[in-house]
């Protein structure tokens, strides 16, 4: 996956400054087209820069929590298999 040169919180502030005024004056100033810009709107929507850092934490944990499940199913399957064998 291509690493973008913005942070998510550097990508809200960009589209707050684009809110206030033309796409193609801000995209020109930052270096990124105008098609980035939309993108990233459709992306993070009316979301601030708090918001964004709150989304990304809650999305580790979520990722972090799907991990644990994982792991105990597996534990879980491989207890049942060793059951089954000893009788």
């Amino acid at each position: 996956m291509k690493k973008t040169r913005f942070l998510e919180e550097q990508m809200v502030k960009i589209l707050r400054e684009a809110d206030a005024t033309p796409v193609a004056v801000v995209a020109t100033k930052h270096g990124i087209s105008d098609q980035t810009i939309y993108l990233w709107r459709k992306r993070f929507g009316k979301l601030e820069a708090v918001d964004v850092r709150r989304l990304r934490h809650l999305e580790q944990e979520n990722a972090r929590l799907k991990k644990l499940v994982a792991e105990r199913d597996l534990e879980l399957e491989v207890m049942k298999e060793v059951a089954a064998t000893r009788w």
